[in-house]
């Protein structure tokens, strides 16, 4: 199968189509959830897809440990080649994996400028040229409005857009009145879009809480996360 064809058969279209255009160039969005519901999947997903179309990504993680994260691109696209029952998978993945660049840095003790300024010295020195930037355990309880407006700027002024991950809790359910956590309130004026990831059962709902400029209803967004192949898929 040719990637014009993975990608025209990938639920991400749905998702473009379900909301304005995508997330577009220069923008943020975020999947929020708790622990262990998916979010890296989703995160990987999307960055998978983008590569499958040529794009360059970079792959940023706040994690101790990196050596899980090239696992989850290899599992990932496997699923997609078993799904969309692909022959040449192997030939493809080592093509893809050539624009993806794996960055890990820690939190604690490094400013946003700096861990900022080391991916644009990715970019530019290192002759990298990243169409999207996907930001794995970033720890928004430490974060501020000021700091996440840094990366805002950083996605503007290089016209990439930026994925991150965002980890909700238990004991801190409440939101505001257009759906929103409140621990991701104050990051709202600089994100694009906002996908909670809801546990239902047998699968996880993806509820599209911000899409830009607006705040759609609940289920407007007819796409899931399937825990069995940890793939975005359509809803059914």
């Amino acid at each position: 199968m040719e990637n014009e064809e993975l990608i025209s058969r990938s639920p991400l279209r749905i998702f473009e189509k379900s909301t304005q255009g995508g997330i577009g160039k220069g923008n943020i969005g975020i999947f929020a959830a708790r622990k262990g519901v998916g979010k890296t999947a989703c995160l990987v997903h999307i960055a998978t897809d983008q590569l499958l179309q040529d794009k360059n990504v970079i792959h940023v993680s706040f994690a101790a440990n990196t050596a899980h994260i090239a696992t989850w691109y290899n599992d990932i696209f496997s699923e997609i080649a078993r799904v969309c029952n692909v022959r040449d998978s192997a030939i493809i993945y080592d093509r893809i994996t050539k624009n993806r660049v794996i960055m890990n840095f820690k939190q604690n003790g490094l400013t946003i400028d700096r861990i900022l300024g080391s991916v644009k010295s990715m970019i530019k020195d290192g002759h990298f040229v990243a169409d999207v930037v996907v930001i794995d355990g970033y720890n928004f309880a430490k974060s501020s409005s000021e700091e996440f407006a840094a990366f805002k700027k950083f996605a503007s002024e290089l016209q990439i857009s930026i994925w991150f991950s965002a980890t909700t809790h238990r004991e801190a359910p409440e939101k505001d009145e257009k759906g929103v956590p409140l621990a991701l309130s104050q990051f709202m004026g600089d994100t694009s879009i906002l996908i909670l990831m809801e546990p239902r059962g047998e699968y996880v709902h993806l509820n599209l809480v911000k899409d830009h400029d607006i705040f759609p209803s609940p289920d407007s967004l007819h796409l899931k996360l399937d825990p069995q192949t940890m793939l975005i898929a359509e809803k059914g």
